[in-house]
């Protein structure tokens, strides 16, 4: 006969941290290569990639390049890559954006080729990368960005990038309507099936810095975005951002940046059963490569806490550079355990 025990023992959670083995079969939060995407830079006009000095180990391709990035992330499991273009001449309309001729269409028309459905190709849609003011959207007579006239360049540019093979646009630029403009020509022009990965709490953050490096972007005259992105002190604008896009027709919402926005993140997680993405962004990565070639912090502890803190905050999908680096590392544990 069992006795019967009046007071039970003091709980010990720690019963189960005791080894490694432990700690994974209890592990509440799992993060996979299958959950990442990366960011890749596409350059017109440079004929061998080119190193990004703030962002440690990210390169400007070349079309060829690309390529060969792309082949080798899908071959580690990566299974989805967003791309951004650096034209050669830029005008005040961003007119590289929408013009089939333009690099991330190439780019685009060349992976498609060499992987089709392998990789989600997704590709950023903004125009800040191709105008000479770096602004997200055509100014008006006051130098102020027209939401309007811009989403007449959206619009144009989605289904360029349709045209020529994306899979996912994801619009950036944070202009009001922005998802039911791209939307609807997305699918008078026959591209029913493109989804649409919105930006929709994407924020004015100081973390954009390596970014706005990589794609050769000076905001002119010393301005800023605050007129159009969010105000970092504001969480529950997010979630009317958030709404609306969804209204509009978005299949995926995103947060950007992530780690400062964790509870944003939460939030838009809690309301709405579409897949949530987060953007590790630029000056996340670049923090920690700066930390670690100090020797202030562990590297690869660091990165993965981070990217789990993202996933456990309730992201199903991080844009990150660490993206390659997480893949390599992976194979690794898999090679190791097969071992």
């Amino acid at each position: 006969m069992i006795p019967v025990v009046a007071n039970f023992p003091t709980a010990r959670p720690r019963r189960l941290r005791r080894t490694a083995a432990l700690r994974e079969l209890v592990a509440e939060t799992r993060l996979s290569v299958n959950d990442l995407v990366a960011p890749l830079f596409v350059r017109e006009d440079i004929s061998a990639p080119l190193p990004i000095t703030s962002l440690p180990g990210v390169l400007q391709h070349t079309v060829a390049s690309l390529v060969n990035e792309v082949g080798e992330l899908a071959d580690l499991g990566v299974r989805a890559v967003i791309l951004f273009g650096v034209p050669s001449q830029k005008d005040a309309v961003g007119s590289g954006a929408y013009d089939p001729e333009g690099i991330v269409q190439v780019a685009l028309r060349t992976l498609r080729a060499e992987f089709g459905d392998r990789v989600v190709l997704m590709s950023d849609l903004c125009v800040d990368e191709y105008t000479d003011h770096g602004h997200c959207g055509v100014l008006d007579a006051n130098g102020e960005v027209d939401n309007d006239l811009t989403l007449e360049i959206y619009a144009k540019t989605a289904v360029a990038q349709a045209d020529a093979g994306s899979r996912v646009v994801a619009p950036s630029g944070m202009m009001d309507g922005q998802v039911g403009a791209i939307r609807a020509a997305l699918d008078a022009s026959g591209h029913i099936d493109v989804s649409i990965l919105a930006y929709s709490a994407k924020y004015a953050s100081g973390l954009y810095g390596p970014f706005r490096d990589a794609v050769d972007v000076q905001i002119a005259d010393g301005g800023d975005r605050k007129g159009y992105q969010q105000d970092w002190r504001n969480a529950r604008e997010a979630l009317t951002e958030v709404e609306a896009d969804i209204a509009q027709g978005a299949d995926m919402v995103m947060v950007k940046p992530a780690l400062s926005y964790l509870d944003v993140i939460v939030a838009v997680r809690a309301m709405t059963n579409l897949p949530v993405a987060a953007y590790h962004v630029s000056g996340e990565y670049a923090m920690i490569k700066a930390a670690a070639a100090n020797g202030w912090i562990d590297h690869d502890v660091v990165a993965l806490e981070q990217l789990t803190a993202i996933k456990r905050a309730g992201a199903d999908v991080i844009l990150t550079y660490f993206t390659r680096w997480f893949a390599e590392r992976s194979a690794a544990t898999k090679r190791g355990g097969a071992s």
